[in-house]
């Protein structure tokens, strides 16, 4: 009987803690999503600029976002298309930085 009791009053002591740490996983899963949406809006949004340049249109280049950062992945024909696209995706609204990996075809 005493051990019931024991385990009982412990259980009762730890609920607290538990309900803190499923808050805090509930928040985390939270902002996880939210900072998911912002990434695929901001990735949309510089494939757009992309496909909205003349110059860049029919470029196959692949764009990742990651807080603010985008990535530009893909082959281009010439130097000044791979700079161009850098120029592009810098002046998109929310964009911090690019890391262009843009790849010059025939190298």
């Amino acid at each position: 009987m005493k051990s019931a009791i024991v385990l009982i009053v412990a259980a009762l002591a730890a609920a607290p803690a538990i309900a803190q740490q499923q808050a805090q996983n509930s928040d985390s899963t939270s902002e996880r999503a939210k900072q998911g949406a912002k990434n695929a809006g901001l990735t949309g949004k510089v494939k757009s600029a992309l496909a909205n340049d003349v110059g860049l249109k029919t470029l196959a280049i692949n764009v990742d976002s990651s807080d603010g950062v985008v990535t530009l992945k893909g082959s281009v024909d010439n130097a000044d298309t791979r700079s161009r696209a850098e120029q592009v995706a810098k002046k998109v609204d929310g964009v911090k930085s690019v890391k262009n990996e843009l790849k010059l075809k025939g190298s």
